[in-house]
């Protein structure tokens, strides 16, 4: 059955490309039509090229068209796809050099079990404010359509559009669950014969259930905790010293995202995070770990503007692995950097949005782990309240599993609590425009030293071109 998809940020490059894989290979949304918007005209063009160069290559009958226009993008859609950053990485960078400045490591977003260095919850108005102006337009443009929310922060977006746009269909992904894969995969067990579940919060889950051929798995982590592990590139912590730390702390295996957000104790100092994240990066978040991110996406820009251009001139076949890697070695390109476009060309994006679009669409059963309304499924949070567990999708919607054995007391009251503590004062500070949530969450920082440090860097970050509108929010002169 054809759809409609709008895709917001389309200009992330490998994003849209993985979506447009996985729609060329989805032969029951074939005829579906594709928007993909973007405030950044040449990386949009970019990408509609190679969309439609990918359509050629692999014979799918999809439509694509581009556009700047939010209205557009949303208008008639069945499905809206949310993975847009306001500013972009250059204003984050930014504010983290001014929260800096006034003695906060790592800006004053890396706050204690969120410390992504882009889910900024505390300075970045302007990407909660965008979160609620795609939902009110859907709401008016396309009430029956489905938000599907990519952008970070996944957390704090999925629940503030609950709450002020409450008419709005919204689902929030991520791909962290992807940690049981590489634990299994290290164990080399067949995953045909796991039977998993993770749950708690969007990069805050744990691995609840994890048994293989009808026996507890747990105790085969143990044989992992033993052998020697360096990582392969900062984001690989799912096996690191700090997977186990906490691990033996909290009873349960922290799963994707969960392992960078530990407490203040691992993340105080370069020095710290290299003892627990591993030599030479100390994890993704550290000042070394994030440049090399950095430059990872800017040389797959790169790779995006040149590989576009390669299609304008010519007509030969692009997508295969061979050319690919003839590709990179013609314009010295690290091969390495192709990994993402080999996995789009193999079919293997691992990404949800595909199958959950089909499962709503043509109603065949996808379990999937998104972020949705608890309703429920994890005991001692509130319902109201998103949470990322297990659920079967079909034409009916979500169906949550449940969550068997529970998340234990530990992870609800000593972890999940103070996170969703969080998420509360940011949401509460720009639902009711108080600015007194936001300096409390610092006040409480172990790094702070005084109520002038947290005037100061709150003053500077607002005075800043960017943020004339958060300024007017929150009534400050």
């Amino acid at each position: 059955m054809p759809v409609r998809i709008g895709i917001i940020g389309a200009g992330s490059a490998v994003f849209s490309m993985r979506v447009v894989g996985d729609l060329i290979r989805t032969n029951e949304l074939s005829g579906s039509e594709v928007v993909l918007m973007d405030i950044d005209r040449e990386r949009l063009n970019a990408v509609e090229i190679l969309a439609n160069r990918l359509i050629d290559e692999f014979g799918s009958d999809l439509k694509f068209r581009k556009t700047t226009s939010l209205e557009d993008a949303i208008d008639g859609s069945d499905f809206v796809i949310n993975t847009a950053l306001v500013g972009g990485h250059e204003y984050l960078e930014k504010v983290r050099a001014i929260g800096e400045k006034y003695g906060y490591y790592r800006g004053i977003d890396a706050q204690e079990f969120n410390m992504v260095s882009d889910y900024y919850t505390i300075s970045n108005f302007n990407q909660l404010s965008y979160f609620v102006e795609i939902a009110k337009k859907i709401a008016q443009l396309s009430p029956h359509a489905w938000l599907i929310q990519a952008a970070n922060p996944v957390f704090e977006g999925t629940n503030l559009i609950t709450r002020a746009v409450p008419d709005v269909k919204v689902v929030g992904f991520c791909h962290g669950h992807h940690g049981v894969l590489k634990i299994a995969e290290k164990l080399g067990i067949d995953t045909n014969k796991l039977d998993w579940q993770v749950a708690g919060f969007n990069h805050a889950i744990w691995l609840n259930r994890f048994v293989y051929d009808g026996e507890n798995a747990y105790q085969m982590l143990e044989k992992l905790r033993k052998e020697a592990w360096t990582p392969k590139t900062p984001f690989d912590d799912q096996l690191s010293p700090m997977a186990f730390e906490m691990y033996d702390f909290y009873g349960m295996m922290p799963i994707g995202d969960t392992v960078r957000n530990s407490s203040w104790r691992y993340h105080k100092s370069f020095s710290e995070k290299l003892k627990w994240y591993g030599w030479p990066w100390g994890g993704a978040d550290s000042e070394i770990g994030w440049k090399w991110y950095e430059e990872t996406l800017r040389i797959t820009v790169s790779i995006i503007e040149k590989l576009a251009k390669a299609a304008r001139k010519s007509k030969d076949r692009i997508f295969t692995r061979e050319n690919l890697e003839r590709f990179a070695k013609e314009n010295n390109f690290p091969k390495e950097a192709f990994d993402e476009f080999f996995a789009i060309v193999e079919g293997k994006s691992g990404e949800q949005h595909i199958p959950f679009i089909k499962a709503i669409t043509n109603g065949k059963p996808e379990r999937l782990v998104v972020n949705v309304k608890n309703e429920g499924a994890i005991a001692d949070i509130p319902d109201d309240v998103v949470v990322e567990v297990p659920v079967i999708v079909d034409e009916k919607g979500i169906h949550r599993e449940k969550i068997d054995p529970p998340l234990n007391d530990k992870v609800i009251r000593l972890y999940l609590y103070p996170r969703m503590m969080r998420m509360e004062m940011a949401i509460r500070a720009f639902l009711e425009k108080d600015i007194r949530y936001i300096y409390e969450m610092l006040y409480r920082d172990p790094r702070t030293e005084s109520e002038g440090q947290v005037k100061a860097v709150i003053r500077e970050i607002v005075n800043l071109p960017e943020n004339k509108k958060m300024k007017e929010h929150y009534g400050l002169k």
